[in-house]
């Protein structure tokens, strides 16, 4: 009996033993799913703070590139010889020598021959031993002697490609002081590319610069509303044993997404001014589009959501630390999306193809055949009609027309949309110079004298700072030389070109300038991809 109350005893505690032990699990269990939880609303949390702060994480970057920094430091790897540095010991004499003969050996008949015989063929097995090490030394010298010659071959070999490499900074430094537009281009290219954002965003953009007016145009890719998270958060529900998500409102989606729009826009034209401490750029053109695909049609749409030009001294006297985004870029004159979320398109302030490098490639080639008008050799009657076409073409009813008093066309059309339409003051002008500000507000006073609704100078040159300070904000638009080819080419199916006779004399009507004379044609216009 007392053994099967023992062995009942036994039992028992076997069992509390394994419920403790399953208790024990399950409490485990129950951490590793709260700590699961846990860490993937923390990183959530990283997630939306990441997004949240686009633009303050980049205003304790300096986005300067320092030519010197791109230099490259030859790393010179060291002389490693591993077993070819050390010597084998030499072999010693004594090593092969028999015992000298004791006082009792030499007494033993025949033992002191036998002895000098010994020695004799230890002495000629050191020889033949010393000469093959001898040998061996010999080729381990030669092999160590081959692998530092080929080690000071790799290492000239290292120093040439960062000497050639260094050079070429050199001379691309060169370039950009000397302000050629495709290291200018090239350059601000770099700073883009150093910009770090969070996981999910492009990196593909397209920039130009118009020399003339020290303008960059940026054709920036935006992130789409994936980008933004879905949850608010994460909850484990213990019952079921699962993991739940909580939605985020969409309306809160639709904000942060707009703000993301808004930071990466005013972030790209801060890293752009901050890099530019030899004030290359005077303003910069940011044009954000998307690529997504539209949920009504199901095809790939690339709608603009963003378009905005900011001069230099403007945007220098923001204090981005405590601006609202969205509210910067309405202080800027931004034209934003009403609703980036659901992809309402916005108009760009230039249109980037205007300057897409398969159109300057095109009017290279053309301009070798010699056989596409002159626009500065076209009577002014012609040019007159040319201007009038283009415009009838783009889907304006002109209908005035009159020579203007500086050798240009002065037009009169009328947009026929319905609420976006009006009346549209068109003014041409064929310069070789940069056209003054002058002009420009002589066409805005123009048109407030015809009660137009806007106004489009339109030039074979180019434009200034100042012209386009004194546009910013009212309903003026200015189209270079390049602008014009490529709506004649687009609009009217005419390939021109501009080449200024060299006797070529500007009126003297609206030529005073604030800006130095640039000569600018449709090759001044330096493109890169990226």
């Amino acid at each position: 009996m007392a053994a099967a109350r023992e062995a009942e005893r036994a039992h028992k505690a076997y069992e509390r033993a394994q419920a403790l032990d399953e208790k024990e699990r399950k409490r485990l269990y129950l951490e590793s799913r709260i700590a699961e939880v846990e860490a993937m609303n923390e990183e959530l949390g990283a997630r939306n703070q990441g997004l949240e702060s686009l633009l303050r994480a980049t205003l304790d970057v300096d986005d300067y590139l320092d030519f010197e920094e791109l230099k490259e430091e030859p790393d010179l790897p060291p002389f490693q010889p591993g077993a070819l540095d050390t010597a084998e010991t030499p072999p010693g004499i004594e090593s092969f020598m028999p015992p000298e003969l004791g006082t009792v050996g030499k007494l033993v008949p025949g033992a002191k021959a036998k002895h000098e015989r010994a020695v004799e063929g230890a002495r000629q097995q050191f020889e033949a031993e010393k000469a093959s090490y001898d040998e061996r030394e010999r080729q381990r010298e030669q092999a160590l002697a081959e692998a530092r010659q080929a080690h000071e071959a790799a290492i000239e070999n290292v120093k040439a490609r960062a000497q050639a490499q260094n050079e070429e900074v050199d001379e691309f430094h060169a370039r950009f002081e000397a302000d050629d537009p495709a290291a200018i281009v090239e350059y601000f290219s770099l700073v883009l590319d150093h910009s770090s954002y969070p996981e999910g965003f492009p990196t593909k953009y397209r920039m130009a610069l118009v020399p003339e007016s020290k303008q960059l145009v940026v054709e920036f890719e935006l992130p789409p509303l994936t980008v933004i998270p879905q949850v608010k958060q994460h909850r484990y529900v213990r019952a079921r044993d699962v993991i739940e998500e909580s939605p985020r409102p969409a309306s809160q989606v639709k904000a942060l997404y707009a703000s993301v729009v808004a930071q990466t826009t005013i972030r790209t034209l801060h890293e752009l001014f901050e890099a530019d401490r030899g004030s290359k750029l005077e303003t910069v053109v940011f044009n954000g589009y998307v690529d997504t695909i539209d949920p009504a049609t199901g095809k790939p749409v690339s709608p603009h959501l963003v378009t905005v030009r900011a001069s230099r001294d403007v945007f220098l006297q923001l204090d981005l630390r405590n601006v609202e985004p969205l509210a910067c870029l309405k202080g800027l004159n931004a034209s934003v999306s009403r609703s980036p979320s659901e992809l309402l398109p916005v108009r760009p302030i230039l249109e980037f193809d205007m300057v897409d490098p398969r159109f300057i490639q095109e009017s290279d080639v053309l301009g070798a055949l010699d056989q596409r008008p002159n626009l500065m050799e076209l009577s002014p009657r012609d040019f007159e009609s040319l201007i009038t076409n283009l415009f009838e073409k783009m889907g304006l009813e002109t209908r005035q027309t009159q020579a203007s008093r500086d050798g240009g066309v002065d037009c009169v059309a009328y947009d026929p949309r319905p609420i976006f339409g009006g009346k549209v003051v068109i003014q041409a002008k064929r310069y070789k110079n940069t056209v003054g500000v002058s002009a420009v507000r002589d066409l805005y006073g123009t048109m407030q004298n015809e009660g137009a609704s806007k106004g489009i100078l339109v030039t074979t040159s180019g434009y200034g700072k100042s012209s386009f300070d004194f546009a910013e904000g009212k309903p003026l638009e200015l189209l270079s030389g390049t602008h014009l080819l490529y709506l004649l080419a687009e609009n009217a199916g005419i390939q021109a070109r501009i080449e200024p006779p060299d006797d070529w004399v500007d009126p003297t009507a609206d030529t005073v300038s604030d800006e130095a004379p640039v000569e600018e044609t449709v090759s001044g216009l330096r493109i890169v991809d990226a």
